[in-house]
């Protein structure tokens, strides 16, 4: 908790001094905190995603960052602006801030976090963006903005990589700033986001703000909908948001096309990164074919959407089964699976049904605009690969739009205590959801409380490989474990060599340096055989393949 709460001290106001600075060059947007800092994390962020095309993500630029960030925050007086927040809300700010920094020291526990956001952080700290280093592995072809601005801070203002703790901290000074109380009661839901650099975090707390300042009237065109581009750069599946902010701007506030020139900017430099690193503009869709040589096999891009498809149905059908169904076998399997995903479907389709029913009641512009965009994102989702975290975030809009002129403060903070307290005990004895929620599969990697985490939060450690190499390259695998993420880079796991074997490819070095990239190329027999060998002790990390 400590090492979190020295990170908290130092990025916030280096947020704060980037976002004031880049208020002078770009022109007001709004008063606030929070939405300062929020411009700081956005400027940052868009300023390394270039730079890392280049070089890494390094120290010096993570001091150059700091440097400029402290020194404009002195500049320009914010720190009069935190005294005076801080006066105003000492008691509440500083103990859901302890909360707040109680929740991120826990154990990461979600998938993703072993498997994709550190393997992606190493990457983009050590090297940079790296031109088709999705033929090495294929989620590292994701790289979200996310992670990029992760990494940046990973090397010594954050090595335990709790951003996602800051992020929640900025959404509470942004809570008590606009008296909005409603928030209070999505922070202990995001909880169980904290312990990750789980893109989701950051994507859900800017999409409320977002959501609360277009709600409020905020008529800042070319800011909010920059910003709503890039939160689909941090998360694609947020794809409703910029579509709201456009049709708010086109169709309430009428503004000139201008507006749309920051995010227009914003989403063609999203796409460069996904041709640099996956060789299509948009992940993981073989979409637009420009033909360039490091572009994924499309054998594995053709195994990715059959992944897709059985994660849809909770793994619980093989794809050939799911060849066979009729369209309403589609839905009502869907809707009917096993454990709690089930639950989760059937809360979202009435969810979905109940609020056209309230966008009718309520018969507004604005409301339908957001129906609409809502729509437009659940029909994409479900068309594509319809997991329930594709479209969690949509609970929280349509929660929002319902009652935020409801929601009292007193409620609100008795529902948050109430909530927090059940969530820290659901993390701290992991045997109560796998117990009593055996379908919730990430109970089985929950690991309870350490006392530890009062200085430092909880971290895990493997650091067991082998290298091998075929080809020009030497690459390292994880021994021991199914996710590389403590592996020296360049590493691939079991499952994706598997893949590559199976298309009778491997990932080759473009050049002579891992900055230059990687291609793929056919292997010889003698290759296969190599590569089979290598597989022989990690037939348990690798899943049965699917007729």
């Amino acid at each position: 908790m400590l090492y979190i709460l020295l990170m908290v001290i130092l990025l916030l106001p280096a947020m704060a001094g980037l976002g004031a600075f880049f208020k002078n060059i770009f022109g007001d947007f709004s008063a606030g905190i929070a939405l300062q800092i929020l411009a700081g994390i956005f400027f940052t962020t868009v300023t390394w995603t270039i730079l890392a095309c280049f070089i890494p993500l390094n120290i010096y630029v993570e001091t150059g960052t700091l440097v400029i960030g402290l020194s404009a925050f002195f500049y320009f007086k914010m720190y009069l602006d935190f005294w005076n927040f801080i006066t105003r809300n000492f008691i509440l700010s500083s103990g859901i801030s302890a909360v707040i920094i109680f929740f991120g020291s826990y154990y990461p526990f979600i998938l993703d976090h072993f498997g994709y956001y550190v393997p992606t952080i190493k990457w983009l700290a050590e090297v940079g963006l790296v031109q088709g280093i999705s033929n090495l592995d294929l989620l590292l072809g994701q790289s979200s903005f996310w992670h990029i601005f992760q990494a940046g801070f990973s090397n010594f203002s954050d090595p335990y990589l709790r951003l996602n703790a800051l992020v929640m901290i900025v959404y509470l000074i942004y809570i008590l700033e606009k008296k909005s109380w409603i928030h209070l009661l999505f922070l202990p839901f995001l909880f169980l986001f904290i312990q990750s650099p789980s893109p989701d975090l950051p994507a859900i707390v800017f999409s409320l703000i977002i959501l609360n300042e277009v709600f409020n009237s905020n008529k800042n065109a070319g800011f909010l909908f920059a910003i709503s581009v890039f939160v689909l750069a941090i998360k694609p599946t947020m794809m409703w948001l910029p579509i709201f902010v456009f049709f708010y701007n086109f169709f309430i506030v009428r503004n000139n096309y201008r507006f749309l020139l920051g995010g227009t900017a914003i989403l063609f430099l999203f796409f460069f990164k996904n041709i640099w690193t996956f060789g299509f503009p948009i992940f993981p869709v073989q979409f637009l074919d420009l033909g360039f040589s490091w572009k994924l096999n499309d054998e594995l891009l053709e195994n990715s959407s059959k992944v897709a498809l059985l994660k849809t149905y909770d793994m619980q059908y093989s794809y050939g089964e799911i060849q066979r169904f009729s369209r309403l076998d589609h839905v009502r399997n869907w809707l009917f699976l096993n454990g709690i995903k089930s639950k989760i479907h059937l809360l979202f389709v009435l969810s979905l049904t109940a609020f056209f029913v309230f966008a009718m009641i309520r018969k507004t512009k604005l409301i339908w605009i957001l129906f609409i965009s809502i729509l437009i994102k659940s029909v994409l989702v479900l068309l594509f690969s319809a997991q329930y975290r594709f479209f969690f975030d949509l609970f929280f809009v349509m929660f929002f739009v319902v009652f935020y002129q409801v929601i009292p403060r007193k409620f609100s903070l008795i529902f948050f205590t109430g909530l927090s307290i059940f969530i820290a005990g659901f993390l701290s004895f992991p045997n109560l959801p796998q117990t009593y929620i055996p379908s919730f599969k990430l109970g089985n990697f929950m690991t309870g409380f350490n006392k530890n985490q009062f200085i430092k939060p909880s971290s895990f450690e493997l650091n067991k490989y082998k290298t091998h190499q075929i080809g020009n390259l030497k690459f390292n695998v994880v021994d021991g474990y199914f996710f590389s993420f403590d592996t020296p880079i360049p590493t691939i796991t079991p499952q994706f060599i598997q893949e590559d074997l199976d298309a009778g490819i491997f990932p080759q070095l473009k050049g002579k340096t891992l900055k230059e990239g990687f291609v793929w190329r056919k292997i010889s027999d003698e290759e296969k055989m190599k590569i089979a060998e290598i597989l022989k002790e990690y037939s348990e990390a690798i899943p049965a393949k699917e007729d």
